[in-house]
């Protein structure tokens, strides 16, 4: 009986490390992404960075989600105006 060919290894290949979470958009005021809260810069130049340097940004990453944890309205603040 003849086994499926696994072709796994063929689509292996050593990723970048990233914070990326694929819910890309980017905060108007503070220009970083609200998904992986990384600046716009940052995002551009992630894959001429050191792996130390990734490593660096990546350990500041939970500290800049307390800039972003504010709701910037809503309905609650169309509602009370």
């Amino acid at each position: 009986m003849n086994k499926p060919h696994n072709t796994d290894h063929i689509w292996k290949r050593a990723e970048i490390e990233s914070p990326c979470v694929k819910l890309c958009s980017i905060h108007p005021e503070t220009k970083t992404c609200v998904g992986c809260k990384r600046t716009m810069e940052e995002i551009g130049n992630w894959s001429r960075y050191t792996p130390e340097k990734r490593r660096e940004i990546m350990t500041e990453l939970p500290q800049r989600n307390q800039e972003l944890k504010q709701r910037r309205g809503g309905r609650a603040a169309r509602l009370s105006l």
